[in-house]
C-alpha cells in the first residue's frame, strides 16, 4: 500500500488525504520520523484534518517529542469540534489524559 502511495506523490499528486495515508503507513511500520513528516505536511494541507492531527500526536509521542504530540492532540481537538467529529475528539481528550498522567517529574 505504502509504495502505491509512494508513486502517487512521485508523480506529482500531493494532497491532505495522500500525506494522510503515508503518515498513517509509516506510523505502523514504526517509522516515526517518516510519518511525523507525512502527516505535518497532511495537516498543512488541510488544518482542520483532525484525524491527521491525532496521529501526528502520536508520532511526535513516539519520537519523544511530549510538546509536539500536546500540540498536535490540541489542534486535533480544536478541529474535531470544529468539524462535529465526535469520535475523533473522544480518542484525543484520552491520549491528552494520559499525557499529563504520564508527565516526567
Amino acid at each position: 500500500m505504502r509504495e502505491g502511495l509512494e508513486k502517487l506523490l512521485a508523480s506529482g499528486q500531493d494532497n491532505a488525504l495522500l500525506r494522510f495515508g503515508l503518515g498513517n503507513a509509516f506510523l505502523r511500520e514504526e517509522n516515526h520520523a517518516a510519518a511525523a513528516e507525512h502527516l505535518s505536511r497532511a495537516v498543512e494541507h488541510n488544518p482542520q484534518y483532525s484525524a491527521a492531527w491525532k496521529l501526528l500526536g502520536k508520532a511526535w509521542l513516539a519520537l519523544g517529542e511530549r510538546a509536539k504530540a500536546e500540540s498536535a492532540w490540541q489542534r486535533g481537538m480544536q478541529a474535531a469540534d470544529a468539524n462535529g467529529d465526535a469520535q475523533t475528539a473522544k480518542e484525543i481528550t484520552v491520549f491528552l489524559k494520559r499525557l499529563h498522567k504520564e508527565q516526567p517529574q
